[in-house]
């Protein structure tokens, strides 16, 4: 069962991006994720499964 990420997320992931951050900003869910890192702003496009196993926490956006 997929889990529940909305648009306007903040995830905070297991690994850290090159730039030193964690946290990531949901632009778009679907089957694919698109985040933003909040340390760099540089967006990429991850697959649902790959993104799922690195989620270590999750804050809810704006409603």
């Amino acid at each position: 069962m997929p889990m529940d990420i909305r648009v306007g997320d903040l995830l905070t992931m297991k690994k850290k991006h090159p730039c030193g951050a964690d946290r990531w900003l949901v632009l778009r869910s679907g089957m694919d994720f698109r985040l933003r890192c909040l340390g760099c702003g540089r967006e990429l496009l991850l697959p649902r499964a790959k993104a799922e196993k690195g989620i270590k926490k999750v804050e809810r956006g704006t409603p």
